[in-house]
């Protein structure tokens, strides 16, 4: 966690200092101008977040960088606007270190992007740049957003906190749209306390100071979910250890979530006729310039008729009052944040299994780093919360936090040559 006392100017050094030293192997930025940095934090207001940077995930407009939503489409494209998510942490005294990498309309084509502990292996997607930059140093907080599993898969792949929160609890002005229905504005940052201190502001509209006090739940449910066959052995080691370090604390018992099977197949349903929606124009339009993968989401969303999608909509909400009766019975649940370490990037980025469902539920998440598969990369689990419940949700991550192993960090990249 960043010193309190750290000005806006020594940070901006801080950073610019990680960037010469990382960023060439790392590539997690789209954007960044260190006179831009400087002249920006010469200028900060104090506040809450005064001593930090920010990784700006680049489907968030910015006035002072280009946003290109990861598409040579929208190459030197400017919005006239900060995003409201960016207006608010300036205002509250952080600085911009930049755009970060983010693939293309946060979905599954790769931005060129490494992981930090493995530069073969990807460091998850949509929001990789904001990932690694968190994870190296070179931004205290990044801006991130999960419309499947954007934010939790990079949070497990690169070992650091990712914090998901309710849907709708951050304002979305200024933030491309993917799937309305599920859009949600997160942060990535190195501890519990940071995403605490970001969530105090970003919930808005006027900065606040955070007040998380660690504090265990009365009762966890263990969810290894439908997809438990699909998880490796890093990501079943981690859960393992995880529920073993929590067990002498608080009450631990499984949770069957068969009953909630079919909530991937409605998230798929749901976000494929809606991405086809809101990315009508650049398919007409641009349809050359689209990577197969997003081609395919948008007309695999074009064969989706309205009955099925209001079909699809009805059942997610009668999953999510199912799930608000369960946490009648939990505090907090414990399940996978991914399948297990992060995958060669030369096979994509990863699947979103394990986090779906929760994105369907519309429910905050926060993963965890400290534990690691069997190669030594990072593998995450997360906590999760009811609806609404996000700030409990904080306190209990910064118990869990304390008693798990510290976040396994990245080697001097100079030295994976």
């Amino acid at each position: 966690m960043t010193d309190a006392t750290d000005t806006a100017p020594h940070c901006a050094e801080r950073v610019l200092a990680r960037i010469a030293a990382q960023e060439a192997r790392i590539r997690a930025f789209s954007a960044h101008d260190p006179a831009l940095l400087r002249r920006e934090a010469a200028c900060a207001p104090a506040g809450p977040l005064a001593g930090l940077a920010i990784g700006v995930k680049d489907i968030i407009g910015t006035e002072d960088y280009p946003t290109g939503y990861g598409s040579p489409i929208y190459d030197g494209f400017h919005t006239r606007a900060d995003a409201a998510c960016v207006a608010l942490l300036r205002a509250a005294g952080a600085i911009c270190a930049g755009k970060t990498v983010t693939t293309e309309f946060a979905f599954f084509r790769a931005g060129p992007t490494v992981n930090p502990f493995a530069p073969l292996h990807t460091p998850g997607g949509s929001s990789s740049g904001s990932a690694a930059a968190v994870a190296t140093g070179m931004a205290d907080i990044g801006l991130a957003s999960q419309t499947a599993a954007s934010l939790t898969r990079p949070a497990s792949y690169c070992g650091i906190v990712g914090f998901k929160p309710s849907y709708g609890r951050y304002a979305l002005a200024g933030v491309k749209s993917l799937a309305p229905s599920f859009d949600t504005l997160g942060t990535l940052t190195r501890d519990v306390a940071t995403a605490a201190r970001a969530d105090a502001v970003l919930k808005g509209p006027l900065p606040a100071t955070p007040a998380t006090t660690p504090r265990p739940p009365a009762r966890i449910g263990l969810c290894h979910t439908p997809w438990w066959s699909e998880a490796e052995e890093g990501t079943r080691r981690a859960m393992s250890e995880a529920a073993a370090l929590l067990a002498p604390h608080t009450a631990i018992e499984p949770v069957d979530l068969a009953p909630f099977a079919m909530g991937c197949d409605l998230h798929a349903t749901i976000m494929g006729y809606e991405a086809a929606q809101a990315l009508a124009w650049e398919y007409r339009a641009q349809r050359h310039v689209l990577s197969p993968q997003i081609a395919g989401l948008i007309e695999g969303g074009q064969q989706i008729d309205d009955g099925t999608y209001r079909a699809a909509l009805v059942a997610a909400e009668g999953l999510r009052a199912r799930m608000a009766d369960l946490f009648g019975r939990y505090d907090v649940l414990l399940a996978p944040a991914a399948p297990g370490e992060a995958p060669l990037a030369d096979t994509g980025t990863g699947s979103p299994r394990f986090s779906r469902l929760w994105t369907l539920l519309r429910l905050p998440t926060v993963t965890l780093p400290g534990f690691a598969g069997p190669s030594g990369l990072p593998v995450g689990v997360q906590l999760l919360g009811p609806q609404g419940g996000d700030e409990t949700l904080l306190d209990h991550a910064a118990w869990a936090e304390a008693l798990f192993p510290p976040r396994i960090m990245p080697p001097p990249y100079a030295t994976q040559i």
